[in-house]
């Protein structure tokens, strides 16, 4: 999700983390390859900043040790070029795999059909990259969405004027965009008085800024429908400095440790969240690769479904962070979405 820069890159300016366990023994009792050790698989991300990516990342490591997969994580700097060109760059290191952790699929179809030509295996979270030969690994959007709202219902009843954050071309904002989209054709209450939405390397801010002149501009807006986590940062941060947090409703999608302390501070106007995991998300995707590479065949549609987070459950449970939320609600901490009996699942 961002800005156009160059498409050369010198393989020394290449900035990738390089994830490298011992390559010892392999995992016993795993198929091949992966009862040697060392299988390389890439992680190429299309945004990495923002709490979501970086737990997605952990995540995806933390599989990779387990698996003893030699992980090569390219970083996203929401640069569709230079995401083509990591891909080009992740087919020269030999990788037995690719994932995708979002992008634009326009720039990507071509780059991705040399790898699926080279024998790649490749799996794509969140960017819908339209070939049958790619599982897409997605968190159920239509259903964060649902529950999103749901909650706004169930808080606001089903006549209100709202305000909605969105940014077409990312497939899970689209399809959550869909949900808002039926919503609002079964509620004739509910007025959609201004849309808005940036995706940029300073996402939260940017979109405060349009947040700020629509909610100046539309004072009657009582909810936000913000569906995706750094977009209602952006709106809370707009609201505060407005002086109107008290009269504003938020509900989003996605979670990290910032979003609770965001969430249950006192007099905040975010008051729900629906998410997953995003460690899971990146480990399920990790498995997603690894049984493919092993010869395993896997669905081509892997979900990893979501919760509800309140305001008021946060804070009656006294969850701070992420740590804290996966201990309490133990079903936010694993997916059986996609596994194998030798597959390491246990992992945080």
């Amino acid at each position: 999700m961002k800005s156009l820069a160059r498409l050369a890159l010198s393989a020394a300016a290449i900035s990738f983390s390089l994830y490298q366990p011992s390559f010892a023994a392999g995992l016993s009792g795993a198929p091949a390859p992966f009862d040697k050790g060392g299988v390389k698989v890439a992680l190429i991300s299309y945004i990495s900043a923002g709490d979501f990516f970086q737990a997605y990342q952990s995540g995806a490591e933390a599989q990779a040790k387990a698996l003893d997969i030699d992980l090569r994580v390219f970083p996203g700097r929401q640069d569709a070029a230079e995401q083509r060109e990591q891909i080009l760059q992740a087919i020269n290191l030999g990788v037995a795999g690719i994932v995708i952790d979002h992008g634009l699929p326009e720039s990507l179809s071509d780059v991705v059909q040399q790898a699926l030509d080279k024998g790649i295996k490749v799996v794509a979270f969140d960017v819908n990259l339209n070939n049958p030969r790619i599982p897409q690994v997605e968190q159920s959007d239509h259903e964060l969405a649902e529950h999103a709202l749901e909650q706004v219902v169930k808080d606001n009843g089903k006549s209100f004027k709202a305000g909605y954050v969105y940014v077409a071309g990312f497939a899970p904002l689209d399809r959550r965009n869909e949900v808002w989209e039926k919503f609002k054709s079964e509620n004739s209450g509910v007025v959609e008085k201004a849309r808005f939405g940036n995706v940029s390397d300073t996402t939260a801010t940017s979109t405060a800024d349009q947040a700020k002149a629509a909610l100046t501009a539309n004072p009657d807006i009582s909810v936000v429908f913000a569906p995706y986590d750094e977009f209602a940062r952006g709106v809370k941060l707009a609201a505060n400095d407005l002086g109107i947090a008290g009269k504003l409703k938020i509900y989003s999608a996605d979670v990290s440790t910032a979003d609770i302390q965001e969430i249950t501070e006192e007099g905040s106007p975010w008051v729900a969240t629906v998410a997953t995991n995003p460690a899971v998300v990146g480990a399920v995707s990790v498995r997603a690769a690894a049984l493919q590479i092993a010869g395993v065949e896997i669905p081509h549609q892997i979900t990893v479904k979501p919760t509800l987070l309140t305001q008021e459950s946060l804070r009656a449970a006294g969850v701070k962070t992420i740590e804290d939320l996966a201990q309490k609600v133990p079903a936010f901490n694993t997916s059986g979405a996609i596994t194998a009996s030798w597959i390491p699942d246990k992992l945080f």
